[in-house]
Order: structure tokens, then C-alpha cells, then sequence
């Protein structure tokens, strides 16, 4: 059986019965099978005359598609592509894909069809990691945000081979007149995937947050643990069986702050690279390809001296005044030599080095979170300040002085000085006072700040 003709009705079998038009409401009977088979296996039966293909379905008795696409049914069949089942609403036998047949034909299905990914992978984990820390969270967060730090690393290992395959596909056809669709795609493909995995994806810039959910995970009270312990214990099989350790709970937090790890060390930095030698071919060959042009330029002006070395002398007075009118507006304008300085060996390399952050100790963590936690001990936002004041103000009924606010503490402190500037970046005078200019009264101890209620 032609491989063509096989994966054409595998892809159209999957897309009915499983693709975003599948119909779930009715099975797929053997008369609908035919149906669906029919405009397959009549294109291809024009294409195979039109190539002269010569295979066993190109004998008399398959020249009519009917006959066929029962052949193909049949072949399908024996092969364990499809199973045959009881409809026992209709009392007819339908057919389904076998689940090894299944999961072949989506591969199969997935190759001919363009990506619909979103690329929210490296953001999913983060948010499940988050719902995990909530009061509500449960062990389904944490497979979720594990799957979604596989995908990242899945993600990542596509575009590679994805660049891998255009520097190969790059090698064998090194011409510029095919390459500019291929060339074009990738630039399709950056705008819609990669420049997200390269902004709000990069797993560098979310390889933070996710260590600190990881962290706060691994101090959850006594409770909790035992709670998601027992959960995992019950939903994720795969990982009592893989982990080491005591503990599913901390063996599936190590995993995942490993995954992440290793995309930020050496997948994003090999996807970087396998970027850059497909851009670097792209323009070596475009470069060569403007070279060669001008080779052929400077060729044609060398046969139109030769041309008019050879002609009379009225042909040359006409031949003349004919290049004459385009070589008149043609302007010449010359580079500075002293403008183009060459890098040198050591610059070069460490342009095309790709620096890896070593991954922190324990301790050093630590300092920074006890470093983080001393910088935000006295930083009060204005918001927050200007609630305070307005319920101060619903309370007390009257005009508040700055003076008078309570300092009994170093928040209450910070809280008084940034009581103006809160109060004049909080959402305009409307919210501070019933004309539409801010009421402020002044003396030369402090400020009066008032609203009407």
C-alpha cells in the first residue's frame, strides 16, 4: 500500500474523528468511511497518473476509486489502523482508530497541520505552582505546573531541530531563489512562537519567581504536605514508581526546579545558537547572492564596451545616448576607510559566547531573600497609604493633619511622610474633594489633607 495514500487517509480519518470539526455525535459508519475515503483515493489517483506511479494499486481492478477505497478499508484494517465496534444506537457497525493507531495518525495529522500553540508553557507553570500555594491547591497543580516545565524544555527542543533543519535544508539547495520561502516561514514562525519564548516566555527571566514558589512549596505547614503527599500518591502513579527519596512531594518540586534549570543552562542557550547559524547562513548566502549579481553587472558592462568597440559609428553615438540617460542620475558617494575597524579574535569570541548564570547555592539564596525581605520591610506603597488616610478621614469626619498622624512605629513613620505624594497620585482631586481642585491646607509644621464624604 503507498505510504502517501495511507498517511492522506489517516490525516483525513483523524480530522473526522478527532480533529476541532470532529462529530461526536455520530459514529463513523462504513458507508461514512467511504465518504470520507472517496476524495482521497480519487486524488491521489490523479496524481499517480500524473507521475506514472507503478505500485500494486496500480493494477486494472484499482483504476475504480470505488473498488479502491474498499481495498484501502481493508488494508487499514488488517494493519490495526482501525478496529471495527457495535453501534448499538443505529444497530450498524462503526469504526474507530485502534489506540496504537491513534496515536500514529495524530503524529501523522499534527506534521501537516501548522502549530496553534500559544506558547503560555513557561507562564502555565508558574501560575500552577502559585494555585499549589494557595489554600485550595492540591496535587493537580503540581502535575499541571510539571507538565507545563516538560513542555518548556519540549518547546525548546523543537525550535532546534526546527533551526537544524533549515541550515541542512540550507546546505543541499544553496541557492536564494529557493530559500526565500523558507526564510519567510521562519519569519512568520518568530512573530507568532518565538519571539514570545524570547519576551514573556524566556525562561531566564521566570526561572525567579518559579525557585521562590518552589521554595515557599517546600515550608507549607505539616498539613499540607501530608495532604498533597497522599494526593500525589493517589493521581500521579508514574511518580511513585520513578522518585527516590521518601517523599513524592519534594522528589516532584526537585524535578521541576531541575527542568527548569536545564532550560535556562543549555536548551534556550543551544536554541539561541541554532537561531543565530541559521541567520548566519541566510546571510552569507543573500551577501553571495548580491556578489554574484554584481559579477554579472560589471559583465555587462564589459559586453557593452566590447559591443561598442565593435559597431560604426552611428551605432555608437545611438548606443551611447542610450546607456547616456540611465547613467545620468546615478550618484557615487564613497565610504571613509577609517569608519571599518575589524574586531579582533578575543572580541569575536566573546561576541558569539553564550554566558550561562551559575545556579546559586542554598546560601546564597538566603541572602537574598533575607537581603529582598530588609529592602521591602520600609517600602509602603502610595495605595496603600492613601486607603489609610480616606478610612481615617470616613472615620474622624474632619480635616487631618500630617502632624498628627500616629508615628508610634517606623511604618507609621514612613506611612505620615508619604501621606502627600500618596495623596497626590492617588486618582485626582475628585476622590479628595468636592471641586475640581484638591483641597490642601498648609502651615509650617505639616499638611492638611481633607475630603468631603
Amino acid at each position: 500500500m503507498p505510504r502517501e495514500l495511507v498517511a492522506a487517509c489517516l490525516r483525513a480519518l483523524f480530522d473526522r474523528l478527532h480533529g476541532p470539526t470532529a462529530d461526536y455525535a455520530h459514529n463513523l459508519t462504513r458507508e461514512a468511511l467511504r465518504e470520507l475515503l472517496f476524495p482521497v483515493v480519487r486524488d491521489y489517483q490523479s496524481f499517480a497518473a500524473e507521475e506514472g506511479g507503478d505500485d500494486e494499486l496500480s493494477a486494472p481492478e484499482a483504476d475504480d476509486p470505488h473498488v479502491l477505497v474498499s481495498m484501502v478499508i481493508r488494508a487499514l484494517l488488517t494493519d490495526g489502523w482501525l478496529e471495527q465496534f457495535a453501534d448499538r444506537t443505529g444497530l450498524v457497525t462503526a469504526f474507530r482508530f485502534s489506540r496504537p493507531g491513534k496515536l500514529f495518525a495524530e503524529a501523522l495529522w499534527s506534521l501537516d497541520r501548522p502549530s496553534r500553540s500559544r506558547q503560555r508553557n513557561m507562564r502555565g507553570c508558574r501560575n500552577a505552582l502559585e494555585a499549589a500555594l494557595s489554600e485550595r491547591g492540591d496535587a493537580h497543580d503540581l502535575v499541571d505546573a510539571y507538565e507545563y516545565a516538560e513542555k518548556v524544555i519540549e518547546d525548546l527542543t523543537d525550535g532546534i531541530d526546527y533551526f537544524q533543519e533549515l541550515v541542512r535544508h540550507l546546505m543541499q539547495e544553496a541557492s536564494a531563489r529557493n530559500q526565500w520561502a523558507d526564510f519567510g516561514e521562519f519569519l512568520e514562525r518568530f512573530r507568532r512562537d518565538y519571539s514570545k519564548q524570547l519576551t514573556i516566555e524566556n525562561p531566564t527571566s521566570n526561572r525567579q519567581a518559579i525557585v521562590q514558589k518552589l521554595e515557599s512549596l517546600r515550608l507549607v505547614p505539616e498539613s499540607k504536605f501530608k495532604r498533597m503527599e497522599q494526593q500525589l500518591r493517589d493521581v500521579a502513579h508514574w511518580a511513585v514508581k520513578e522518585h527516590t527519596g521518601a517523599s513524592v512531594y519534594d522528589w516532584l518540586l526537585n524535578r521541576i526546579e531541575d527542568i527548569v534549570d536545564a532550560a535556562c543552562q543549555s536548551k534556550q542557550p543551544a536554541f539561541l545558537r541554532a537561531m543565530d547559524t541559521y541567520l548566519k547562513r541566510v546571510n552569507g548566502l543573500a551577501l553571495q547572492s548580491m556578489m554574484l549579481r554584481s559579477g554579472q553587472t560589471r559583465h555587462a558592462y564589459l559586453a557593452m564596451i566590447q559591443k561598442l568597440a565593435e559597431s560604426s559609428e552611428e551605432e555608437q553615438d545611438r548606443l551611447l545616448t542610450h546607456v547616456g540617460q540611465f547613467l545620468a542620475p546615478a550618484e557615487v558617494r564613497l565610504l571613509d576607510p577609517a569608519s571599518f575597524k575589524l574586531k579582533t579574535a578575543t572580541q569575536r569570541r566573546k561576541a558569539v559566547t553564550v554566558s550561562i548564570r551559575p545556579r546559586p547555592s542554598r546560601e546564597e539564596r538566603l541572602a537574598a531573600a533575607v537581603a529582598r525581605a530588609e529592602a521591602e520591610a520600609f517600602s509602603i506603597p502610595n495605595e496603600e497609604v492613601a486607603q489609610r488616610i480616606r478610612a481615617d478621614l470616613r472615620v474622624f469626619q474632619h480635616p487631618i493633619r500630617v502632624s498628627a498622624m500616629p508615628t508610634a512605629t517606623a511604618r507609621d513613620l514612613i506611612r505620615a511622610m508619604q501621606a502627600v505624594e500618596a495623596a497626590r497620585s492617588d486618582g485626582g482631586a475628585d476622590r479628595w474633594s468636592r471641586s475640581s481642585q484638591p483641597d490642601w491646607r498648609t502651615s509650617s509644621t505639616a499638611a492638611t489633607t481633607t475630603k468631603s464624604l
